[in-house]
């Protein structure tokens, strides 16, 4: 049998890799990259760190305005499905990818499954919300990662096509921990830094603001910056603290080893907020909302906004010392795994 996996943003290599690897004991696997992103550290690089197989096809269709990115992904996906016809139509996360791959599957009634569904901001400005929202009415079969998920998908009357399987992360955060050596940062202490949302870089009197009260901390911040951050600081020439050291965009496993010599994660990405999580390192989350409400819960994710006037102090106080809930799961990939072979049966 025969299964097409859609990726096209470094999120989704990253889970990828542990669900390849199971799906090619059984299933015949044929990867399509969409090209949402396309430079070399948030793609090719992954693909061989993580041990991923190759796509056998990008669609380089890079970047554009949402509409025309999502666009141009839908007649590509519907081409390789039509040429390839595949058992299942798979898909991760809330990227235009996702949306794309879980439309064009449905357009074509061939079974779709939406991994990490279920998530909810309830912020719909966001663009990965309504991505989230209608991957989840149009798939087929959802994989849930935590109860909360789970929760959401039954207020939304999507119960039946549920399964909680527990998080594909926690796979692929453990295969690269055991990777990791020392690295220049081993030893010193820092906080690890990323933004990439637009509420947060592209404002420039906003980002400046974030920089000053972080310039206050009385710590080394890391800041592996985003492209498009890096392009805002440039062009408005937003001042850097000197605490703040700007880095290129790293690999997956060299980020992996800054995560795991950090003291704290300052960020506004909803994947580090739960790799950190499984790495045992406080988060603080700059955003009004998380997807993922069962880190903050644990004592362990604090959700800061950059209005706030103790923000500095805030982070500076974030020291959470409680247990960590085991709340993703173990050998998830190998569960989701046995779950689509449930699903094919069924269906013959």
């Amino acid at each position: 049998m025969k299964i097409l996996s859609v990726v096209g943003a470094r999120p989704q290599f990253i889970k990828l890799g542990p669900l390849s690897r199971e799906l090619r004991r059984e299933y015949q696997e044929i990867i399509i990259h969409t090209g949402q992103h396309y430079d070399h550290e948030m793609s090719d690089l992954i693909f061989e760190q993580l041990e991923i197989p190759k796509p056998d096809l990008n669609l380089e269709i890079g970047s554009g305005s949402h509409g025309s990115q999502t666009g141009q992904m839908l007649v590509g996906i519907e081409e390789e499905i039509l040429n390839h016809q595949p058992d299942m139509v798979l898909s991760f996360g809330d990227t235009n990818s996702t949306l794309a791959a879980c439309l064009a599957a449905s357009k074509l009634q061939v079974p779709s499954l939406h991994i990490e569904a279920g998530l909810r901001s309830f912020n719909r400005s966001m663009p990965e919300e309504i991505n989230r929202v209608v991957a989840d009415h149009t798939a087929d079969l959802l994989f849930a990662p935590t109860n909360e998920a789970v929760k959401n998908l039954e207020n939304e009357g999507l119960r039946e096509k549920t399964v909680l399987t527990g998080d594909i992360m926690a796979d692929s955060v453990r295969f690269v921990q055991s990777k990791i050596g020392k690295n220049r940062y081993n030893g010193r202490a820092y906080h690890l830094l990323t933004l990439h949302r637009p509420y947060n870089v592209d404002d420039p009197e906003k980002l400046s603001k974030l920089f000053r009260e972080l310039g206050s901390i009385n710590t080394d911040i890391i800041f592996p910056a985003h492209p498009r951050t890096q392009h805002v600081i440039q062009e408005h020439q937003v001042k850097v603290p000197g605490n703040i050291e700007l880095i290129p965009p790293q690999g997956y496993t060299d980020f992996h080893g800054l995560l795991k010599y950090a003291s704290k994660v300052i960020t506004d990405s909803g994947g580090l907020q739960k790799e950190a999580y499984i790495a045992g390192k406080p988060c603080i989350t700059v955003r009004p909302e998380t997807e993922w409400v069962e880190t903050i819960e644990a004592g362990w994710n604090m959700l800061l906004d950059i209005t706030d006037p103790d923000f500095a102090g805030k982070i500076e106080s974030f020291n959470p010392t409680g247990n960590r809930p085991d709340l993703y799961g173990n050998q998830v990939a190998k569960r989701m795994v046995q779950e689509i072979g449930k699903f094919l049966a069924e269906k013959k």
